[in-house]
């Protein structure tokens, strides 16, 4: 019985441990640089799904995506505008989460298969708002899920499709890159290189 309880005890340290760990892997956008601004959607009910996925608000990513993404905030501010942020990291077990809702994968990732690289922490969902705070026009809202909101699509007034060349080409001198259906998704670099997470936001 004593061995029982040891070994309990030893699987709930390693547990504990490894989550720590893995949260020590990412970076706290908000702590990282004050300079963005955050609507982080899926801790509200203001999303597609009409219900809170997380417990609370904040924006983790792996070191070299924060890193890339605030060098670009700052490319932006330069030019009057302030990158706004809707999505980061997303657990896996809120994957599953989204999934079990909305099992489209055209517009949601297969938690059991593909996975997002937002599970990656190398993903980021965003626009940009002018110096009054007012959202650049995109064409359509966050989250829209049909063809107007694909990077191709080109029946759009001309000043939402420089807006949307704005932040395309200001994100892609940094090592982002654009996914075909949603022009406010961004990868990092080699994203599906990155490790899988299902660590928990440290909401207090």
């Amino acid at each position: 019985m004593k061995n029982i309880f040891t070994l309990l005890y030893l699987l709930s340290f390693c547990a504990f441990s490894q989550s720590k760990d893995s949260l020590n892997q990412f970076v706290d956008l908000e702590k990282y640089d004050v300079n963005f601004i955050y609507d982080i959607r899926y801790a509200t009910s203001n999303n597609f799904l009409k219900e809170p996925i997380y417990n609370c608000a904040t924006c983790l990513l792996l070191p070299e995506v924060a890193q890339a993404l605030t060098r670009a905030n700052y490319y932006f501010c330069d030019l009057g505008y302030q990158i706004k942020i809707f999505d980061c990291y997303r657990p896996l077990s809120a994957q599953k989460k989204m999934w079990k809702i909305y099992p489209n994968p055209r517009y949601v990732a297969n938690p059991y298969t593909n996975k997002s690289v937002h599970n990656r922490a190398a993903a980021v969902d965003l626009t940009l708002v002018d110096a009054d705070g007012n959202q650049l026009d995109m064409g359509t809202t966050y989250d829209y899920f049909g063809e107007k909101a694909h990077q191709d699509f080109k029946n759009l007034p001309a000043e939402v499709l420089q807006n949307r060349k704005l932040l395309r080409e200001g994100l892609e001198k940094f090592g982002f890159h654009i996914i075909r259906t949603e022009w406010w998704h961004y990868d990092f670099g080699k994203a599906y290189a990155y490790p899988i997470f299902n660590v928990d936001f440290p909401c207090h």
